[in-house]
């Protein structure tokens, strides 16, 4: 029987079939080394370009390099490139094989061709290697001297690659007084300019310890240095000129003089056609006259034509840009730019994200002369097919109003807005309202008319309904249907999702029961019934306060829920001033961009609290976990939690030296205290002094609650067994601890001796492990320390994942827990907490 026949594949060209391919390569690359036959080059060319598609694709084909070494003896300048490029790739990952390219390469260094003399020194530069340094240093003093500005480019460049490779050596050779003398003397632009960009780099590393990197780093913004560059600004390339014009922003005039002497000579910067070049004037003009008051003002008015000559033409990413530093000027200086709102207004087919930043621009200039041209333009948007814009700008109307310009026209057109069919509108426009209330009060009777036409049953947006219920609440002696609205959406308490919402309707339950008792008195005792079977910690917490009040005294409740209400004067600002100052001094930065400063997103102290990393960071993790503690300013978490608050941050930072940086978790709609289970039920079976029992009873009786003494004894919930063998990845749980939702989020105090004994999180592991509560990962250092613990249940796969942040300072634990099973998680939690208070107990 014959064999199959085998299908004949021929093999890709840029896909060698196997060694055999490589090694034919290298065949013929060893007859084309020493051949001198016409052609060669171009044959050359071919099996370069073989080899170079097959290094690109990931082969491995270093087994060529010696071939290929032989093969650039030649004066053909592309084969040159393709040489080096193999060479400089291999030459990373193999030292040794570097040793081979050094002699043709310091050869080609002296080559006629100036083109091959740069390419082969920026290649020998680019091996990298730190055992080749010596031979580096000859050749780069040879480039920095030669005749062709190229080669000196290259070479201005590997010095600075020197310097990262072995900084002693770079030094040792006196590279940076090199540097410095071209810098000053040289007649190419691109070598000054490089020479600037490698002595700011080599200074700055070097200035923390040697104190004449120090002072030549202050030499480089002396005034010779300074006027010596910007008097050839013009000749410099838009990225030279921006590195020059950074360099002048850290300049310090003599006297006034020589300031309008700089801004007199870079005039003419302002009208340059590269955005950069124009924003990097910009930056110099503001800091050079933040000493000038009336100064800085012409600046602005000077600003403002160029600037907004740079948003209208471009790419929409560069009007971004542009637009973002307008912006942070406008909010500086709204008034500067009053009368130029309409270069502000959105075109129709500019990108969402230039439409927002407009809208807010279009709020800050708006003032008495202009409110009703910008509020007509944003009340068109308001139908725009772009819902999120058409959003922002119901948002910028009112805020418009907020600042006291023209209320009477915009309250008719908030109200317009109400009347529109649109869910959305409805929503944004409700929320303004509610606001507008806030602060003028005498606007209710116009405003409660058209609310009260509004049915509850249309409005589903969470911050909506809410503001919709406070303002039945508030009002509710002028809404004749308020106690009845708030009554049936009390009757829905279980198909209200959002805790927001549950929190607004208890407390205007309790308005509307003080204004309209009778109609209210069911309606109430519901919602505190509903309130305090809760499963939200918030919304439980604050029923029960009510609760509790009301038993206390009627009076007194009156006097804390519905007290006289005073204007609202200022609304809080999202970002604090010390804050935009150090924006404001990083202008021409991403932080304009970002809106933040550059530590909070390059700094990693400053990068956000507790990440998670995919690894879990640099958490302990597992075994680990007994025997290693990370520090604080490494652990990272990704439930964008913070361990303390601003206050507490403060007084740790006072108190102690680690420099951690822990504020405290922000649940949503936090606003009453925490209060564990134990101390819930031990303060409902207390009675206030001189209160009698008998007087809650009648509260409970009016509001339908029943009596406390007929209520029957509650089960005892049937103990939970958990898997003392339990295991889990720290891969898996990270992934459950995203996805699942918080079951119970409390705080419980630590006792002394379990204060005591938690000198390092290894005392508390072992103990919580001995009650089957294994720890995943741990970090901190005193007084804060943060652990991720998890357990599971005995009978099935069902895990407890719990987060536990302890401050020993307070003696107090914030514990988060999230579980497959929802409904055990109050018996879990019982059976934590039960653990954590025997730490430390003998």
């Amino acid at each position: 029987m014959a064999p199959p026949a085998q299908s004949q594949r021929s093999p890709s060209p840029s896909q060698p079939s196997g060694k055999s391919e490589v090694s034919d390569l290298k065949l013929q690359l060893r007859q084309l080394a020493g051949s001198r036959a016409p052609g060669v080059d171009d044959s050359k060319r071919e099996l370069f370009k073989k080899v170079i598609s097959y290094m690109t694709i990931g082969i491995d084909v270093s087994s060529l390099f010696g071939e290929m070494v032989m093969c650039s003896a030649t004066s053909d300048i592309v084969l040159k490139k393709m040489c080096y490029l193999y060479v400089g790739n291999y030459a990373k990952v193999n030292p040794d094989l570097a040793l081979l390219t050094i002699n043709f390469l310091q050869r080609d260094c002296h080559d006629e061709d100036p083109m091959i003399r740069g390419l082969a020194l920026r290649s020998l530069c680019s091996l990298r290697v730190a055992n080749l340094v010596e031979y580096l240093v000859g050749p780069l003093g040879s480039g920095l001297k030669d005749s062709n500005s190229y080669v000196r480019i290259v070479a201005v460049i590997g010095v600075l690659k020197l310097y990262h490779i072995s900084a002693s050596t770079c030094v040792d050779a006196d590279f940076p007084s090199i540097l410095k003398h071209l810098l000053l003397n040289d007649s190419d632009t691109q070598v000054v300019a490089n020479c600037l960009s490698a002595l700011q780099e080599i200074w700055s590393a070097e200035a923390s310890t040697s104190e004449e990197a120090s002072r030549e780093m202050e030499t480089l913004i002396s005034k010779p240095i300074i006027y010596n560059l910007l008097n050839r600004i013009k000749e410099f390339s838009e990225w030279a000129q921006c590195l020059v014009l950074e360099l002048v922003t850290k300049y310090v005039p003599s006297d006034n003089s020589e300031i309008f002497d700089i801004m007199n000579l870079l005039e003419d910067r302002l009208q340059h056609a590269n955005g950069a070049v124009v924003l990097a004037t910009v930056k110099v003009f503001l800091q050079l006259t933040l000493s000038m008051a009336d100064v800085h003002q012409q600046v602005y008015e000077r600003l403002k034509a160029p600037l907004l000559t740079l948003v209208s033409s471009g790419s929409p990413e560069q009007s971004y840009a542009v637009l973002s530093h307008l912006h942070l000027l406008v909010m500086r200086a709204p008034y500067i730019f009053s009368s130029d709102y309409k270069h502000l207004y959105c075109q129709y087919n500019e990108p969402s994200y230039v439409k927002r930043l407009k809208l807010e621009m279009l709020t800050a200039v708006a003032n008495e002369s202009n409110t009703y041209e910008i509020v007509t333009e944003l009340c068109e948007y308001a139908a725009n097919v772009d819902i999120p814009i058409a959003r922002e700008s119901i948002r910028a109307v009112g805020k418009i109003a907020l600042q006291q310009y023209d209320v009477n026209a915009i309250v008719d057109r908030l109200l317009q807005f109400l009347e529109m069919e649109k869910d959305y509108v409805t929503a944004e426009a409700l929320v303004l309202v509610k606001d507008l209330l806030r602060k003028y009060p005498q606007w209710s009777h116009d405003c409660i008319a058209v609310v009260g036409n509004i049915s509850s049953k249309n409005v589903q947006e969470p911050k909506a309904k809410a503001a919709l219920i406070w303002m039945l609440g508030e009002y509710s002696q002028d809404m004749q249907d308020a106690p009845y609205i708030l009554e049936s959406l009390v009757e829905n308490w279980d198909e209200e999702h959002s805790a927001e919402v549950r929190l607004h309707l208890l407390t205007a339950v309790m308005k509307c029961f003080f204004k309209r008792p009778p109609e209210t008195q069911n309606a109430l005792g519901a919602a505190l019934a509903a309130g305090v079977a809760d499963f939200h910690q918030d919304v439980h917490d604050r029923a029960l306060f009510y609760y509790r009040i009301l038993q206390y005294n009627v009076s007194v409740a009156e006097r804390i829920v519905n007290p006289p209400k005073q204007a609202v004067s200022v609304f809080a600002d999202t970002q604090s001033s010390e804050i935009k100052d150090r924006i404001f001094d990083e202008f021409n930065s991403l932080s304009v961009v970002y809106q933040k400063p550059s530590y909070m997103f390059t700094d990693k102290e400053h990068r956000g609290p507790f990440e998670f990393s995919d690894e879990l960071g640099n958490l302990s993790i597992g075994g680990e976990a007994a025997h290693t503690v990370v520090s604080a300013q490494r652990v990272e978490e990704n439930d964008k939690d913070l361990l303390l608050t601003t206050s507490e941050k403060e007084e740790t930072r006072g108190s102690s030296n680690n420099g951690s940086a822990y504020t405290a978790p922000d649940d949503s709609s936090s606003t009453s205290v925490f209060a564990s289970q134990t101390q819930i039920e031990s303060a409902t079976n207390s009675t206030a002094p001189g209160h009698s029992p008998q007087a809650s009873f009648g509260i409970d009786d009016l509001l339908g609650l029943g009596l406390p003494a007929a209520a029957p004894p509650v089960p005892p919930s049937p103990q939970l067994k958990l898997n003392t063998k339990a295991a889990l990845d720290p891969s898996t749980f990270q992934q459950k601890w995203r996805q699942l939702p918080v079951a119970l989020s409390q705080e419980y105090s630590v006792s002394p001796q379990g204060v005591a004994a938690l000198t390092s999180p290894q005392a508390l592991l072992r103990h919580m492990q001995s009650h089957s509560i294994h720890c995943i990962a741990s970090g901190g250092q005193s007084p804060n320390f943060k652990f991720f613990f998890f357990a599971e249940k005995a009978e099935e796969s069902s895990s407890y994942l719990v987060e536990c942040i302890v401050n020993t300072s307070s003696a107090k634990s914030q514990i988060k827990i999230k579980a497959d099973d929802q409904s055990t998680s109050q018996a879990f939690s019982t059976l934590f907490q039960s653990a954590l208070s025997k730490f430390g107990n003998p």
